[in-house]
């Protein structure tokens, strides 16, 4: 079971990520939204903004969030880590139930480009 270190490493190699992609997605790159990422089996929560293209992470809390972010995302720690490792397709996780993401539909639109 991966860690509450491990896992906030994971967020900040996955905002290191966006920050490098380059070309196909202008529209993700302007998002400007808050975010949290439940990790359900540690029951933990980051809190941050996704902005600029990167996540910044500026709270973590045990349980589930207190408030409603803009983009809501929950999964165990394991997958956490195996999607930003590229272990763990996205679109599978999502599909199969173990990664819930929440957003409106305008940023799903424009997440897309990122997943």
């Amino acid at each position: 079971m991966a860690t509450t270190q491990e896992c906030r490493g994971a967020l900040d190699r996955l905002s290191d990520n966006l920050a490098k992609t380059d070309g196909g997605v202008p529209a993700a790159t302007r998002l400007d939204r808050s975010l949290s990422c439940h990790v359900t089996d540690l029951d933990t929560t980051f809190t941050g903004r996704l902005s600029g293209g990167r996540i910044a992470v500026d709270g973590t809390h045990g349980g589930p969030p207190r408030g409603k972010a803009q983009i809501r995302l929950a999964m165990s720690g394991d997958d956490l880590v195996a999607l930003v490792d590229g272990r763990l397709e996205f679109a599978r996780a999502w599909a199969s139930g173990r990664v819930r993401l929440e957003a409106g539909f305008r940023d799903l639109l424009r997440l897309r480009s990122l997943l």
